[in-house]
């Protein structure tokens, strides 16, 4: 069985200039029950649909935005999300511990649970770079927005449990929030049980217990540097997906969380649809359903026209248009840097030329190494390799005037009068068992405002750990084989 889910990429002109738009994934999924002898023969797919045709009930802050706007809007997005990485990559178990204790009237989540088939649109109106996925779960279903985001590990939405009064028919996002009292499937996980205390612990479960049967309760605020959280209660629940043979299927007792409070990132979305590798996780629950992998391509962020972006839980090579010999394969680092998903980069050339960055730069277990995010827009470098990489594209650069604009932290503008990608020499990621991925163009220099690029790669502190942003990711199909513990890519349109 296969599921496979369409990503929209949206851009808007404003006097004739396109946006850099970053993007959502919306999943969409639906109910029936599995059909056990023919699901591993079809796959997932959805229609795109393009943002202006949402019918979302609330302001659109990106209608009247600049480009330049809505980029210095999205750096701060990556920056404070690069932060809670290398906080949480630090973080100890010894230190959830605590912090279960001091919180102890409070609840701690992590984004886990996602897969399924998820159709992904363009998140240009929520003024961040994530994509959503439209998610439906519960029985009867009820549908939610959520982030889809790798380095998530628990699936969650905005919740009212055990609600009473006029309240429950009020929303703390806009939209819709779950109510658990309404679906006959949601069970709560007793706070007593091993599986709160121990299995949990790592998703940030309390310790706070008031009696055995009460609810099993999660804090997820303090992995947030900006000040988000979102506290809840771990539930089981039923989740709803469709086949590309049209059949629907349900995943059951998928762990859930019941967010019954949150704030900061989140008060744009309905929860977070966790695609993180880590026990429990819905990334785990659907692989394990359609072939043990997952796999996303993503169109140009700065097409002028609605195409579509796929994610796939299975095999269904043809939806996205790439042949299995054209792809190729590195080894995919599982469980090495938390439950991102990182791989073994021995070092980047510029226009052919190695640079020779130290190996401890790429050694995770030397506290380097790099992850592929579908929740961060930029790349990420640490100094060691920032540095040569941005010297080698800036002399490349050296005819061309520096702009006056200031784009923190991206160091480098220019006036890109006369410019022409030709200009600018490859840059290229080689991988330790030999693979090499040679970066789009686009995904390195970016349109900032009329007549000015800049090079779109940031410095991340050393030691620390290097990111490959989504954009940096476009116009490619990458495919997580979980089982097998490798990562395939190759060029493709995504259509």
């Amino acid at each position: 069985m296969q599921l496979h889910v369409q990503i929209i990429m949206v851009t808007r002109t404003r006097k004739g200039d396109l946006f850099l738009l970053p993007f959502l994934l919306y999943v969409a999924i639906s109910s029936a029950k599995f059909s056990q002898g023919h699901e591993r023969s079809f796959g997932t797919k959805f229609e795109l649909i393009h943002r202006h045709s949402l019918q979302r009930n609330q302001n659109n802050v990106m209608q009247h935005m600049t480009r330049l706007e809505h980029i210095k809007l999205l750096l701060h997005r990556d920056i404070t999300r690069q932060r809670a990485i290398s906080q949480r990559r630090g973080l100890k178990h010894a230190s959830a511990v605590i912090r279960r204790q001091v919180r102890a009237n409070t609840r701690v989540t992590n984004d886990r649970n996602a897969s399924g088939k998820l159709p992904m649109h363009s998140g240009a109106d929520y003024g961040i770079g994530e994509y959503f996925v439209s998610f439906k779960v519960g029985t009867p279903a009820q549908r939610f927005m959520l982030i889809a985001d790798t380095g998530s590990d628990l699936t969650w939405m905005k919740c009212r449990y055990k609600c009473q009064g006029a309240t429950c028919n009020q929303t703390s996002s806009g939209r819709g929030d779950f109510h658990p009292d309404r679906s006959s499937s949601f069970r709560t996980i007793p706070c007593s049980s091993r599986k709160c205390k121990i299995e949990l612990a790592n998703l940030f479960s309390l310790a706070h217990c008031p009696s055995p049967l009460s609810p099993c309760a999660y804090d997820f605020s303090y992995l947030y540097s900006d000040g988000s959280e979102a506290l809840g209660l771990f539930a089981q629940e039923t989740v709803t997906i469709r086949l590309t043979n049209e059949r629907t299927a349900r995943l059951n007792n998928v762990l859930v969380g019941c967010t019954e409070s949150s704030h900061g990132t989140f008060e744009t979305a309905d929860g977070v649809l966790g695609l993180g590798y880590r026990n429990y996780s819905f990334t785990l629950k659907a692989a394990e359903k359609f072939g043990g992998k997952f796999s996303y391509c993503l169109v140009d962020h700065l097409s002028p026209k609605n195409v579509s972006s796929y994610l796939v839980f299975g095999n269904d090579k043809q939806a996205t248009a790439t042949p299995p010999d054209k792809m190729l394969y590195t080894e995919l680092l599982l469980g090495k840097i938390n439950s991102f998903y990182a791989v073994n980069i021995k070092d980047i050339s510029i226009g052919g030329t190695m640079l020779q960055i130290p190996p401890q730069v790429w050694n995770v277990n030397d506290q380097g190494g790099v992850i592929l995010d579908s929740g961060s827009s930029l790349t990420f470098l640490t100094q060691p390799s920032y540095q040569p990489v941005m010297a080698a594209l800036k002399h490349s650069l050296s005819n061309f005037s520096k702009s006056k604009l200031d784009i923190e932290p991206m160091d480098y503008c220019f006036n890109s009068t006369g410019f022409n990608e030709s200009m600018v020499p490859k840059l290229e990621f080689h991988f330790a068992d030999g693979a090499i991925f040679e970066a789009p163009f686009k995904g390195y220099v970016i349109d900032a405002a009329e007549e000015v690029k800049c090079l779109g790669i940031v410095s991340a502190s050393w030691p620390g750990t290097s990111i490959i942003g989504n954009i940096m990711q476009q116009n490619h199909i990458w495919e997580f084989d979980l089982i097998n513990k490798r990562l395939g890519f190759a060029r493709s349109s995504c259509t």
